[in-house]
């Protein structure tokens, strides 16, 4: 396919990658170890379904030829038979191609802040938060990944209004973004004595972890003025300028600092305090975007938003989005979260397929 010419340098990378990373020297800067090692594992999927659909095109071109210089029908028949199971084997390994080529969601590799809230239904929701707290803790730990709780409020029957965890490891995000909204739940209350089924709901909110927020100053940004410092200090204030005014022209801020004894030291200062105020000011704006992004994505906890429905009298769990129905709800909550988020992410690749081929 002309759509993967380009896919023979993608394995002329990968191949200088493995030769790198077998010479001695390579571990000897870790960090460029690590790149390469996450360039490498990145690179795998598509460079080994790259080279089987290569193989399958050489053994499609093999047997057309077998098939122009044979005269015997019986074995023209086994070699056309052959080219058919060649020609489906081709139509897969290009329809994976195709999605291994889909570009990735730039945060699939991060681990993830989970919050979970609970919504509608009283002191029911709060013992199903915990539920699903339990839930995924037990998911993260199949797949060797940790977790650990930021804050919690809890009520005094064993349940959670809310739980803010982090989940740390490998593609957390690429699973776990999937869970984000409203978790509907079905059930007779262990509070209830009268037997009747309740609906409850809890938001649950997954976001990126966000990487260490990093600022770093250009120097055309700021104007740098000197002046004579006030105050006590003696003849050294009078006869020079040491005071140093920094003001940050993108955003008008502005640092004095006086108070140390040269130029130089005054100059540090009033950059290290500026710094330290626009990486507050950067990290508000992170905090109130995050803040909007969960929001969007668990609206108002109503049971009409739901996203997926826990019916324990029916022993069933339903994925709205696509219409998922399976059995055996207590698997699912003992961590047996695969079964649902296996079709979301092959539904969620189908539907990017679908996007990118009809852009």
């Amino acid at each position: 396919m002309n759509d993967f010419f380009e896919l023979h340098e993608v394995e002329r990378r990968y191949e200088e990658l493995t030769y790198r990373m077998s010479m001695p020297e390579a571990a000897s800067n870790a960090e460029d170890y690590a790149q390469m090692m996450r360039d490498y594992k990145e690179l795998t999927p598509l460079v080994e379904e790259y080279r089987r659909y290569t193989a399958l095109q050489q053994e499609q071109q093999d047997a057309e030829q077998m098939l122009e210089q044979e005269t015997d029908p019986a074995f023209k028949a086994m070699v056309q038979q052959e080219l058919c199971e060649i020609a489906r084997n081709l139509a897969q390994s290009e329809e994976q191609l195709r999605l291994l080529l889909i570009p990735k969601d730039a945060d699939d590799e991060k681990s993830v802040i989970l919050e979970i809230r609970a919504g509608a239904g009283g002191e029911e929701a709060a013992l199903f938060a915990h539920s699903l707290w339990r839930m995924y803790n037990m998911y993260a730990a199949k797949r060797g990944w940790t977790c650990q709780t930021i804050s919690a409020n809890e009520t005094e029957l064993g349940g959670v209004k809310e739980i803010v965890f982090s989940v740390e490891g490998n593609d957390v995000y690429s699973r776990l973004k999937f869970e984000s909204g409203v978790h509907r739940v079905q059930r007779v209350p262990e509070t209830e004595t009268q037997g009747r089924i309740h609906t409850s709901t809890v938001t649950v909110a997954v976001m990126p972890e966000a990487q260490e927020v990093e600022l770093e100053l250009d120097a055309k940004d700021l104007r740098i003025d000197t002046f004579r410092s006030s105050g006590a200090g003696g003849q050294h204030i009078n006869k020079t300028s040491s005071a140093i005014r920094v003001t940050h022209l993108p955003t008008g801020m502005v640092v004095e600092c006086q108070d140390q004894r040269s130029q130089r030291e005054n100059k540090e200062r009033a950059l290290t305090v500026l710094r330290s105020r626009l990486l507050q000011q950067k990290q508000e704006a992170y905090d109130e975007a995050y803040n909007a992004q969960r929001q969007s994505q668990v609206g108002t906890g109503d049971r009409s938003e739901k996203i997926r429905t826990y019916n324990f009298p029916q022993d069933r769990v339903t994925d709205h989005r696509i219409g998922l129905t399976l059995r055996n709800l207590q698997s699912v909550l003992d961590g047996d979260l695969d079964r649902v988020l296996e079709p979301l992410i092959l539904a969620d690749r189908e539907e990017k397929l679908k996007q990118h081929s009809e852009e």
